[in-house]
């Protein structure tokens, strides 16, 4: 696994670590601003630092039992918190005082595993349950719901145990369908939304990808991982066209995704094996891993190891046919976790000490970065100006972005979708899921501003 060399002024992924959070972490998540960063910790609190100040802003603290998920609002202004007590519990940092308002608390018959907001909208949630339960939760007042999401059987097991396939949706607690035997059924291991919100995706303790219509939360496609055995987590790319399962086989597949079509009145399903483009693995010393994350335009693939001796890791160039690339050393302390900043080449990752190590990559001054194609030379030389060089566009560049456009292909069925670069559009104004998603829209608009509460100032009570 050697790494390649390449000029340090193209590197986007971080190198070296800035600082160092003694927090007594179990993980840490990037907020999307990539301002804050939210800790959970054992001991049922949670902390929220200020990356430019790097100090402690709010303590969360309302769990009896250790946190095991964090999310942000997609504004930020909003966290939620899930824990072993088996309760969830919403925050609103726009309030005045530390620890914050508690917006909500909802209660479940059971651990919480995870948690996390729908992308659109903070009054949808998803959770997953430590028995293997998942639930969208909707919050709305339209819409008030609490519905599982049922992996669909086989209609001969159906009509054996007598469950008609049909959807039932009329109470709080329903069901998408009626829970067959749990003899005959995968048990869901993670649960998360795609980065649209349109769909839940589900992988099992068997190699299966479940997909489930938000909206209607029917399932609408089965995928078989062939040899992944059970899937421990998952991440999207930020234009969620591509996932990067980890599986209990010790190896990061990497899969394009299928553009699903709108759920069915019959309640069909795609039923299809999905082969990775890429695999990735520590093949010397064949280590599991902890987790892994995307860089925010998806070029990079990081893989935290799951090295009991070292804090490794892994990068791959997943733009350059996933190409490994180095690994970082963070010293003695064996990661858990890491996590991706939203917009820069930083990492947060996690010590099994509680430290959350902050990864990036510095960038030492020269001449020749402060200036657009200027150079640093030993000597003077001869130059030659090109024909084309003030041009808008280089008359390259503009052939190939021709012959780019002309290769791609046109999707006429799926009309609602529009692709914009490596990024997928939902026009909200056509899509029945994306509106249905934005009915009663919630409160965490971009302009709030958290107030940091200084040391002599008085918390209000």
């Amino acid at each position: 696994m050697n790494g390649k060399l390449g000029d340090p002024f193209t590197i986007t992924y971080p190198t070296q670590v800035q600082t160092s959070l003694h927090s007594q972490a179990t993980f840490a998540r990037f907020d999307p601003s990539g301002r804050f960063v939210a800790a959970g910790r054992a001991d049922g609190s949670a902390r929220i630092w200020d990356l430019d100040t790097k100090s402690t802003v709010r303590w969360l603290e309302g769990h009896v039992k250790g946190v095991t998920a964090v999310d942000w609002s997609r504004n930020s202004r909003y966290v939620l918190t899930a824990s072993k007590d088996w309760n969830v519990v919403l925050w609103d940092l726009a309030s005045e005082i530390d620890p914050p308002k508690r917006k909500n608390i909802i209660r479940f018959d059971a651990p919480v595993a995870s948690a996390s907001f729908h992308p659109r909208n903070r009054h949808i949630l998803l959770v997953l349950l430590t028995p293997g339960d998942a639930y969208i939760v909707d919050m709305r007042r339209q819409h008030r719901s609490r519905v599982e999401l049922c992996e669909v059987q086989e209609d001969s097991d159906e009509e054996d145990q007598g469950h008609p396939k049909q959807s039932r949706r009329d109470g709080p607690h329903a069901s998408a369908y009626f829970p067959s035997d749990r003899l005959h059924r995968s048990m869901p291991t993670v649960a998360r939304f795609d980065p649209s919100g349109k769909h839940v995706f589900i992988g099992t303790s068997n190699g299966h990808l479940l997909v489930f219509n938000t909206r209607t939360k029917t399932m609408i496609a089965r995928h078989k991982i062939a040899g992944a055995g059970s899937i421990k987590s998952f991440e999207f790319a930020k234009n969620g066209r591509r996932l990067v399962t980890n599986s209990q086989d010790r190896t990061l597949r990497q899969f394009t995704l299928p553009l699903y079509a709108p759920p069915s009145a019959d309640g069909t399903y795609i039923e299809q094996e999905l082969e990775p483009t890429y695999r990735f693995s520590d093949p010397i010393n064949r280590v599991a891993w902890h987790g892994m994350c995307y860089s925010p335009d998806g070029e990079w693939l990081a893989g935290g190891a799951a090295d009991n001796a070292t804090h490794k890791i892994y990068i791959w160039d997943v733009g350059n046919d996933g190409q490994f690339v180095t690994a970082l050393d963070g010293g003695r302390e064996p990661l858990v976790h890491l996590h991706w900043h939203p917009h820069k080449p930083a990492i947060a990752s996690t010590t099994n000490q509680g430290n959350v190590l902050i990864w990036h990559c510095p960038m030492p001054e020269r001449w020749g970065a402060f200036a657009g194609g200027f150079e640093e030379v030993d000597e003077n030389i001869e130059y030659e100006e090109r024909e084309d060089e003030f041009d808008i566009e280089d008359e390259h560049e503009a052939a190939l972005r021709r012959q780019k456009e002309e290769e791609e292909e046109v999707d006429i069925h799926s009309v609602v979708v529009e692709k914009r670069g490596d990024y997928w559009k939902w026009n909200a104004a056509d899509d029945e899921d994306i509106a249905w998603a934005d009915d009663e829209p919630d409160d965490d608009h971009a302009g709030w501003k958290l107030k940091i509460l200084l040391e002599e100032e008085e918390p209000m009570a």
